[in-house]
């Protein structure tokens, strides 16, 4: 709670109006950006729901969504209005009040990261000297709607599985901390648009493990498959929203697209040079790479089974967590060595590095992939 305290008392000082050739005055600013950023996630997120299952079909060699409308286009606008007009049922014993707040708990703080995520150069609705502090800060808190769901649902199973959430998100979040760290250090600042105007080479090549840890972690932290065990039906039915119907339900299944497109935001800004780019506006340039990170997210989702409880503990902590450590000790004593700035050969060594460790790590430690202990 002290880094969600500090994240948020750190905004009012660090505030800047949005570029001078936004018209009007500086609320005027304010409100224009607010409504831009909340139709983004809207929008992009109806996007994301027929390009994956699109996607998807393309991948398992069938059509996907192709009847409402001219390429099956309308379809989410439809499953949109069938949750939207399906009955809201309350279970008897449910704790109402936690059962109606959980949805909306999960929802905010997705929607408040956006606040700090540069467009282009400066078009964002605060520029926090803190801003990668704040998306840590905040973006964790949507766990704490998942536990209301879990608990306030009076069902084992949804507990069951909102517990699984948090113990993703606690061994998750600091592999995910620490490979973020290492992106701090190469730019010098916490600052998102810094952090983009630092990259004149992508620190996807810089960094390289740091971006496998962070692009696994994150997804396990927002239960994408393969580590999408809240819903694995044949074990816990529909995970902590099986209670929910209606638009709560609704308001659940945005939050897993809102989640997808964050991490493909982040995964841009922090390791794709988030909107540089030649000939093509900067805006459209930001566009096309969260699409694109948003595709391998299908892919990977498309490809790999769903893993076992037990594999999704020993992943992060005896594999991701190790590598963050030493991926950071590494990217220190590089900055150390060249404080001007890390030279374009070593990119090279880097990639070398990843690849030996990931190797060596792998043999190092087993994470029972495939292999299932059958007691008498």
């Amino acid at each position: 709670m002290m880094l969600e305290s500090y994240a948020l008392s750190s905004i009012g000082s660090a505030l800047k109006p949005l570029p001078a050739d936004w018209p009007g005055g500086f609320w005027w600013h304010w409100l224009v950006f607010t409504i831009i950023a909340i139709l983004f996630v809207l929008l992009m997120v109806l996007f994301f729901t027929y390009f994956e299952r699109r996607a998807m079909g393309r991948l398992q060699a069938r059509l996907g969504p192709n009847r409402c409308g001219p390429f099956g286009v309308i379809q989410p606008i439809m499953d949109a209005i069938k949750a939207l007009t399906k009955e809201d049922i309350v279970p008897y014993n449910a704790d109402k009040v936690v059962h109606w707040l959980a949805p909306a708990v999960a929802f905010v703080p997705v929607l408040l990261v956006f606040v700090v995520v540069p467009f282009s150069n400066g078009a964002m609705l605060a520029d926090l000297n803190v801003g990668i502090l704040f998306v840590v800060a905040i973006s964790s808190l949507s766990a704490l709607g998942i536990v209301m769901a879990g608990w306030g649902s009076n069902n084992k199973y949804s507990l069951i599985s909102a517990m699984r959430a948090v113990a993703a998100v606690v061994s998750y979040e600091i592999p995910v901390v620490l490979s973020i760290a290492s992106v701090v250090l190469l730019a010098g600042s916490m600052s998102l648009n810094d952090i983009v105007l630092a990259q004149n080479i992508p620190f996807i090549l810089m960094q390289p493990l740091a971006f496998l840890i962070f692009f696994i972690g994150a997804s396990a932290e927002i239960n994408r498959s393969p580590f999408d065990l809240l819903e694995a039906d044949s074990e816990i039915v529909a995970g902590f929203h099986t209670e929910y119907s209606g638009m709560k339900f609704a308001l659940f299944y945005l939050v897993e697209y809102a989640e997808a497109l964050l991490l493909s935001v982040l995964i841009t800004t922090l390791f794709l040079s988030g909107w540089r780019g030649p000939l093509l506006p900067p805006w459209l340039w930001f566009l096309i790479k969260v699409v694109a990170v948003f595709f391998v997210l299908v892919w990977v989702r498309t490809t790999l089974p769903r893993a076992r409880i037990d594999q999704l503990m020993a992943l992060a902590w005896k594999f991701l967590f190790p590598l963050s450590v030493i991926n950071l000790v590494i990217t220190a004593i590089e900055v150390l060595a060249w404080p001007g700035g890390v030279p374009w050969p070593m990119l090279f060594v880097n990639i070398g590095i990843m690849a030996v460790l990931i190797v060596s790590w792998s043999r190092l430690f087993k994470f029972g992939w495939g292999r299932v202990k059958v007691e008498a």
